[in-house]
């Protein structure tokens, strides 16, 4: 039995524009009168479904036909199909409760229920994982987005649990949200999409032993980096010590891994179009906006004005999910012709890109002017033009990206 990977990509890219068009509602509501819909559920449910609907089911996707392109086994993807299903009803439950009730009882059913299947797609995937080739360090990085994928939702639980019992300590709350984040985003998915990356540029040890010791540097500073995100928190001085360390790790490893896989792969991806290279190079300057902006984050004075402004974490927290995550699974289905691109979709994925770089860029000026209280004019309505584009971008992708699956 083989795998419809186009079929389950069609949901990722019909989700991609859910989540696009709640991000237009948010910001009309922020700049205009809309009296419809609670803003704080439908941000609620703009994360959870962007988080399950959007990226996690692509990723998910994504693995699994690696897995059945690179395994040596006779895999059954009933299993398979069965977790996309139950992700899916997941998500789009999420999406709904979410903004109906907030958290509520279906909302956190919803939640909850999402984790168990990510238990199961976990377990299933790391078995299967085993059959492929010795040598294969995609499977390192695989395993390693899983075993964060699951720590995450201790985070969750402990939400759960502190809106269950309305027992909410505003330190503690923070510091599960930020727990779940970090190993949601510097886990889970920065770890899927190295593996991904790695399969997909055929990264060897035997190539450049660094690509071994890359993984290493990032998945055992992943875990002290958490800290990055509570250095509002007086931390002990060898935990803030260790935790400067983790981000000058991801620094360093991240920008010696960026000049080998230029220099030993540059001419193997000039021979894609343009457009893709254009999204790949897009996607690589994020990162290291990334893990400058980490680093820069443990001087103490910087942090407290970073976890300060709300459009400093919205902005960080986009540059996350759209500028690396989302343009690099966009990237990944089209270069590896999982959907076949066509000019229309290119000029929609540019457009989606634009739309990504114009939002980064607004709500950066504006977290930079909020550090002197200085109001720009305008900001939310360019906030909303911004996310008109990226769903215009997203709306041309979707559609001639479904029409030529048909």
């Amino acid at each position: 039995m083989t795998f419809n990977s186009k079929f389950w990509l069609k949901f990722s890219l019909i989700n991609l524009l859910l989540v696009a068009l709640l991000g237009l509602l948010m910001r009309y509501k922020i700049g205009f009168e809309f009296p419809y819909f609670n803003q704080k559920s439908l941000q609620h449910s703009h994360s959870h479904f962007a988080f399950a609907g959007w990226i996690s089911h692509t990723l998910m996707v994504l693995m699994i036909t690696y897995l059945s392109k690179k395994s040596n086994l006779t895999i059954n993807f009933k299993k398979y199909n069965f977790i996309l299903i139950a992700n899916l009803v997941c998500a789009y439950g999420m999406l709904l409760a979410f903004i109906i009730q907030g958290y509520g009882a279906f909302s956190i059913t919803f939640s909850t229920v999402s984790l168990f299947v990510s238990y199961a797609f976990g377990y299933t995937f790391i078995k299967h994982l085993k059959s492929l080739p010795a040598g294969d360090l995609t499977k390192k990085w695989f395993t390693a987005a899983i075993f964060f994928n699951i720590i995450s939702s201790l985070g969750t639980f402990a939400l759960a649990y502190m809106m269950i019992t309305q027992n909410i300590h505003q330190e503690e709350y923070l510091a599960s949200i930020y727990y779940y984040l970090h190993f949601q985003y510097n886990g889970w998915f920065f770890f899927s999409c190295m593996g991904l990356v790695y399969g997909f540029l055929n990264l060897t040890k035997a190539e450049n032993p660094f690509f071994d010791i890359a993984f290493k540097l990032f998945f055992f500073s992943c875990l002290p980096a958490y800290f990055l995100s509570t250095l509002w928190a007086d931390l002990p001085v060898w935990l803030y010590v260790l935790t400067v360390l983790a981000a000058l790790t991801q620094a360093i490893a991240w920008y010696n891994l960026l000049i080998i896989i230029v220099k030993t792969k540059r001419d193997y991806l000039t021979n894609f179009p343009y457009f893709l290279r254009y999204i790949l190079l897009f996607v690589a300057l994020a990162v290291s906006i990334k893990v400058l902006l980490q680093l820069g984050s443990t001087i103490p004075s910087v942090s407290k004005l970073a976890f300060g402004f709300r459009p400093i974490v919205i902005a960080y927290l986009h540059l996350v999910l759209l500028a690396i995550i989302s343009l690099f699974l966009l990237f990944y289905i089209y270069a590896n012709h999982l959907i076949h691109s066509s000019p229309k979709i290119k000029l929609g994925v540019i457009i989606f890109s634009v739309g990504v770089l114009l939002n980064e860029i607004i709500l950066a000026v504006q977290g930079i002017a909020s550090f002197s209280y200085t109001l720009i004019p305008y900001a939310n309505e360019l906030l909303f033009g911004a996310a008109v584009v990226l769903v215009s971008g997203i709306s041309l992708t979707a559609f001639y990206s479904i029409k030529k699956v048909k």
